[in-house]
């Protein structure tokens, strides 16, 4: 583990909303020259099995999930995602709790769907439910679509505030983000605040409430993200640094629904080991 740039501790599969298969994505980051790769899809431990009997040769896998939670300290409440490494699948809580969050997202999703039809816009929601192929349903499906529809022209501009990301955006039903930290936990993983900086997607927590979280929990920040800009990410880092936690970097790789690349951010060694062995859940898969 000699070279801290070889460790992406933040990607997506079909089984949620990247473009690349588990299998096809454990490949890819072998291919970018990684030496350890995370996989995180929104709410779901489906690619987890996939992967593990994808693994290429030298590529050591870190099961993961970036949870949908929500902060109800404000009004309206702020969304946000945890990053749940090594945690045990099987803890019912837990598993009942992501379940529930993905069935409120394709619920979302539908009733999105809705809105675009009811404006007269030609979009599919069995051909959306397709596109997933069990996946967890999300945004980037839908944006999908409007692109096939010839809508608009990248995922970026389906995002954008003429579309999803602000006239036909809906809430979901989230995990409280406390509730959604002593989850974790009790699974035996290492909770992770995703992005917590990342004002172009919106409204950020206060520092106060990072604060909080790490006293009930809360291992680290990811710091190095590509919706961070250069301020951002001094701030996470002065802020981890004063509370204790460990310091993560990571693409969020999503395949074509992005333009970041495997390994685009990374993170150092010291944190990763640190995840590891605060990690009671599952343990990390190593290929020979």
């Amino acid at each position: 583990m000699s070279d801290p740039a070889r460790i992406d501790l933040h990607t997506h599969s079909t089984a949620s909303d990247g473009t690349l298969t588990p299998p096809e994505l454990v490949r890819a980051a072998a291919d970018a020259g990684l030496d350890v790769v995370a996989l995180t899809d929104h709410d779901t431990t489906a690619g987890w099995v996939p992967a593990v009997a994808a693994l290429p040769p030298g590529l050591t896998l870190i099961r993961g999930a970036e949870i949908s939670c929500r902060w109800f300290g404000v009004e309206p409440a702020i969304p946000l995602h945890l990053l749940a490494y090594l945690f045990d699948p099987a803890e019912p809580e837990l598993a009942a709790e992501l379940a529930r969050v993905r069935q409120a997202r394709e619920e979302r999703g539908e009733r999105i769907v809705r809105l675009l039809q009811a404006d007269g816009i030609q979009v599919s929601w069995t051909e959306i439910l397709a596109g997933a192929d069990g996946g967890t349903v999300g945004r980037p499906h839908i944006a999908q679509a409007l692109i096939r529809a010839g809508l608009v022209a990248t995922t970026s501009e389906a995002f954008g505030p003429d579309w999803l990301g602000e006239r036909y955006r809906l809430p979901k039903d989230d995990i409280e983000v406390f509730r959604a930290v002593a989850l974790v936990r009790a699974a035996g993983g290492v909770p992770v605040f995703a992005h917590p900086r990342a004002s172009r997607r919106g409204r950020i927590v206060p520092d106060e409430l990072i604060a909080d979280l790490a006293v009930a929990g809360l291992a680290g920040l990811e710091a190095d993200h590509e919706d961070h800009d250069a301020a951002e990410r001094e701030h996470v880092r002065r802020l981890a640094a004063e509370l204790g936690l460990l310091v993560t970097g990571s693409s969020d790789f999503h395949g074509t629904h992005k333009t970041v690349r495997l390994g685009a951010h990374t993170t150092g060694p010291e944190a990763y080991e640190r995840i590891v062995a605060l990690a009671r859940g599952v343990t990390p898969v190593a290929s020979s």
